[in-house]
């Protein structure tokens, strides 16, 4: 599903995107996710992803602007049975490397995905709706991000010396 909405993208955006990459939940393996794919697609200029919104909206993906991260577009596919949900970088957002150092972390280390996942799994025995499920997992998630950018210094610093 990815690799199809991939190429389904590059027929509307063209040159404009740099490259897609696949993050959240559904990338790591033994991940609990929720159904619903999360792309990074990597842009040249993040202005000229606004020219598409009335197509893209003219093909059903809900517009969804900004939706609270500076210098993203959120793009969501396949509304109440949503199977999508697209985030535009400019390639120079510090974001996109956040998100991609998370998802290398917890694909590299097992234990922590078991611990995410039970965590997960408590939260949606708690809540029934993702307005209280999102925000009672993101203290979580930012002591995770942390341990995730340690790791990645770390491995920085050992191939530098190598």
């Amino acid at each position: 599903m990815f690799q199809t909405e991939s190429q389904f993208l590059k027929t509307i955006f063209g040159n404009e995107i740099i490259r897609f990459e696949h993050f959240g939940s559904t990338s790591v393996q033994g991940m609990k996710a929720k159904p619903v794919i999360d792309m990074m697609c990597i842009v040249k200029d993040i202005e000229k992803v606004d020219l598409f919104n009335h197509k893209m909206d003219s093909l059903g993906y809900d517009v969804a602007g900004e939706w609270g991260i500076t210098g993203r577009r959120l793009l969501r596919k396949g509304g109440e049975n949503r199977t999508h949900h697209i985030h535009f970088y400019q390639i120079d957002n510090p974001q996109i490397e956040r998100h991609l150092i998370f998802r290398d972390y917890l694909r590299s280390h097992p234990e922590e995905v078991v611990k995410y996942s039970r965590f997960k799994e408590k939260l949606v025995q708690r809540f029934d709706n993702t307005s209280e499920y999102s925000p009672a997992k993101k203290t979580f998630v930012k002591e995770m991000e942390q341990q995730a950018l340690l790791w990645f210094a770390e491995n920085q610093r050992k191939l530098q010396s190598d």
